[in-house]
């Protein structure tokens, strides 16, 4: 016997917050401060792009619109991933 399943999929992780100095994701029960001077990816985007996060395994967060993917220990401790990337 097969069963449907019950509900539909939740994701894990939102944005909960945009202000001028960065934005806050929310994910397993946790918030983290995302600040555009450690990731200047984020300083240009539409709220729309911004808030477009899914979770492609536990801890790893990809914002599709912007082609950014950071890890869980990337967002706590930025300053052990310098930036090897230039912004133009």
């Amino acid at each position: 016997m097969n069963s449907l399943a019950h509900g539909k999929h939740t994701s894990s992780v939102e944005v909960t917050n945009v202000s001028a100095y960065g934005l806050w994701l929310f994910a397993h029960n946790r918030e983290f401060f995302i600040s555009y001077d450690d990731f200047p990816w984020f300083r240009e985007q539409t709220i729309s792009s911004i808030i477009n996060v899914e979770e492609h395994a536990p801890g790893h967060y990809y914002w599709p619109d912007i082609d950014v993917d950071l890890s869980q220990e990337i967002i706590e401790h930025p300053e052990r991933f310098p930036l090897s990337a230039k912004i133009t």
